[in-house]
This record gives structure tokens, sequence and C-alpha cells, in this order.
């Protein structure tokens, strides 16, 4: 692949990740967040680097575009919005506590916690372990008994182990995994909220 290339064959692997996409989990997505809207719970949604873009676009989408008049709103929080906090615990007790900590007073059995992630809490960097932020608070979910919604990319990580149901593009290798996989997970968002709004149109009843 050189410069001369790349369009096409970025292009071409849009399409093959969109043939290959499993329907049926992206529908336990959707079941998942519709049951959490029904019971009146709490959507937590949480990424790092391009992933945290994707986590507060996804909280925006969640929170406005399911609205259905008539019908009570989804609760929704990006925990990565509130810098001051964020840059608080990572202050005093490490960047690996920033989506736990701020969980710690308010996550609840029945909620959900959405955690966005290219390699799902595998490989490492200079820091060391990617994402551990994430499983750490993907650990106190399941002790609280919340749902777990996980978007991964290459072999899903331990997000794709830990979640409920994990939405893994299916895409390993470089340099084109990352970009497809962070563009397909704010694709597979439009598609879930839109696909929610109408849920709660079609099947509500309060």
């Amino acid at each position: 692949m050189n410069s001369l290339n790349v369009i096409g064959v970025y292009l071409d692997a849009v399409q093959d990740i969109g043939r290959t996409l499993p329907r049926e989990d992206i529908q336990r997505v959707v079941d998942v967040l519709y049951e959490a809207w029904h019971q009146g719970k709490a959507v937590y949604t949480m990424g790092n680097g391009g992933s945290a873009s994707t986590a507060t676009h996804l909280a925006c989408d969640l929170a406005k575009c399911t609205i259905v008049p008539g019908h009570h709103r989804l609760k929704v929080m990006a925990l990565v919005d509130n810098v001051p906090l964020v840059s608080a615990w990572t202050n005093d007790s490490g960047f690996g506590s920033i989506f736990a900590e701020q969980l710690e007073p308010w996550l609840d059995e029945g909620d959900v916690l959405i955690g966005l992630s290219v390699h799902g809490g595998s490989g490492a960097g200079d820091a060391g372990p990617w994402s551990q932020n994430l499983l750490r608070a993907v650990w106190l979910a399941k002790e609280r008994r919340a749902k777990v919604i996980g978007f991964s990319g290459f072999d899903g990580g331990a997000l794709n182990e830990m979640a409920d149901v994990c939405l893994v593009i299916p895409i390993d290798e470089e340099p084109l995994g990352t970009p497809l996989v962070e563009a397909y997970h704010v694709l597979l968002h439009h598609l879930i909220c839109t696909a929610l709004r109408l849920r709660i149109a079609e099947n509500s009843s309060e």
C-alpha cells in the first residue's frame, strides 16, 4: 500500500467490514440500551484518545437523538468530559483510576457502562498496558451488576472477554487498522442511536 492506492484500499475495507459485522450483536446493544431506558437506569461512556472523543459524541447522541416526545429521556454521562476531575484523579491516584473513581458514587445495578477502545486493553506502550482505566471500571461494573457494552477492534482484547456484548471491528493490520476501527465505532453509534429511538417510539408503554 502506498499514498496512491490507500484511498481505494481504505474504502474497500469499509465495505468489507460492513458485510461481516454480526447484526445480532448490534441488536443486542440496542436491546441493552432500551432496557436501561425503560427502567430509568443511567448510561456512562468512556474511552481514551480518539475513543474519548467518540465517548463524548456517543453520550451526546444517546442523550439528544433518542428523545421521543411524550416519553422520559435516557440518562447519559460521558466520563471523559470533566477535565479537572480527570486530572485530579490522575494526579492523586494515577490515570488508571479516572473512570472507576468517577463511577464509585453513581454506578448502580442495571446501569450500563460503555467502553470504547481500539485494542480493548490488549497491547502496551511507553506508559505500560493500554486502557487499564477502562478495564478497572469494567470490573467495578461487574461487581455492581451493571451491564457492559464494548466497542473494540483487532482481537477485541480484554474488553471483548469481559463485556456483556462487544462490537469488535474485524481488522488487525496497520496503518489502516486504528483509523478504520475508530471510524466504524462512530458509524455504529449513529446506527445504534437511530435504532434505539425507533425502538422507544414503537414499543414504549408508560
